[in-house]
């Protein structure tokens, strides 16, 4: 099992957490559902500017947000032995920041939802529809309680 996880800051004075905690989270949602876990993923931490104008561009929403996915799609031709490219994750930590805050959330457990909820839209889990959302839910509070982290459709959570 081979989780690769590129870490990219749009800003060195962003504040987020450290790669080791990045990689950890995604590599957790990776082992939890993927059938090979031997992937590639990129993860962008950005500020609200760039998060604004990638939620408009690509979803129609002229309003920064918590985290977009951006699947790769089909890959071929990579040697067996090389991680296959699953997408982008772009969390905005501005975003993150004040949702943790509102929230009565450590920005840690917050960030490692945020991970977790981006590396399963790129393993193909959706919300678009009732029973998707409640299925992407129920895993993502399975992986993060595993680790210690409490349910974050709680009460006073708010759905990404």
């Amino acid at each position: 099992m081979t989780v690769r996880v590129e870490v990219q800051r749009a800003n060195p004075e962003i504040t987020a957490p450290d790669e080791d905690f990045i990689h950890a989270w995604v590599a957790r949602a990776v082992e939890a559902v993927a059938e090979n876990p031997h992937v590639d993923v990129s993860v962008r931490i950005v500020d609200a500017g760039e998060m604004q104008l990638l939620n408009r561009d690509y979803r129609d929403k002229d309003k920064p947000t918590n985290v977009l996915s951006f699947p790769a799609g089909p890959v071929t031709g990579l040697p067996a032995v090389e991680p296959v490219p699953i997408g982008d994750i772009v969390i905005c930590a501005d975003v993150v920041r004040n949702e943790a805050a509102e929230q009565a959330r450590s920005a840690a457990d917050h960030w490692a939802h945020m991970l977790v909820h981006g590396s399963l839209h790129l393993l193909g889990f959706d919300h678009e529809v009732e029973t998707e959302a409640a299925a992407m839910e129920a895993l993502e509070t399975r992986i993060l309680a595993a680790h210690g982290v409490a349910d974050p459709y709680g009460a006073t959570a708010e759905n990404c």
